[in-house]
């Protein structure tokens, strides 16, 4: 495997804990066990930004921007 590759994979990983620790999140009728998964949802947050940026710096993610234009016609469009 490529490091490349391996980026992409825990990129992917990070997203899908993401979404397991907002919907642990708000599902949680325990203060405790509510603040040890925003805890968790913070820390697991901070490498996905970082995983992000190294991967747009390296070019393994590509962004394109959109022109503000196109996206308040869009908006425009759904009202």
């Amino acid at each position: 495997m490529n490091n490349e590759l391996l980026m992409n994979n825990y990129l992917m990983i990070l997203k899908s804990t993401i979404e397991v620790y907002i919907h642990g999140t708000l599902e949680s009728s325990n203060e405790c066990v509510r603040e040890l998964l925003k805890l968790g949802l913070d820390e697991t947050l901070k490498h996905q930004e970082k995983t992000y940026s190294l991967m747009v710096d390296n070019e393994w993610y590509m962004v394109d921007n959109v022109n503000p234009s196109i996206i308040c016609d869009s908006l425009n469009n759904l009202n």
